[in-house]
């Protein structure tokens, strides 16, 4: 299965490092917290209590600092099909 270019290791740093964040819906609804877990199609949000979002309702996730994802990371997730093909 193809990585999913920067999402995966963007989520996975707010999730290790526990930076709160904002995930705004695309009804335009605010929610607040703590991304639990995620996987395909949901994130996992925690504040008081936990909350499944599914992705196709989110339009943007802001954190409440910066993060930084390492150069070797943002390398190794950002290679498409193509340049995987091209290197065997």
């Amino acid at each position: 299965m193809p990585s999913q270019s920067l999402q995966d290791p963007y989520l996975n740093t707010l999730r290790k490092e526990r930076t709160p964040v904002s995930i705004f819906l695309m009804n335009g609804i605010k929610l607040q917290g703590q991304i639990e877990s995620f996987d395909q199609f949901v994130v996992l949000l925690r504040n008081t209590h936990s909350q499944m979002i599914y992705k196709h309702a989110i339009s943007t996730i802001v954190p409440s600092a910066p993060i930084k994802i390492s150069r070797e990371t943002q390398t190794k997730h950002s290679q498409g099909p193509s340049e995987e093909l091209s290197e065997n």
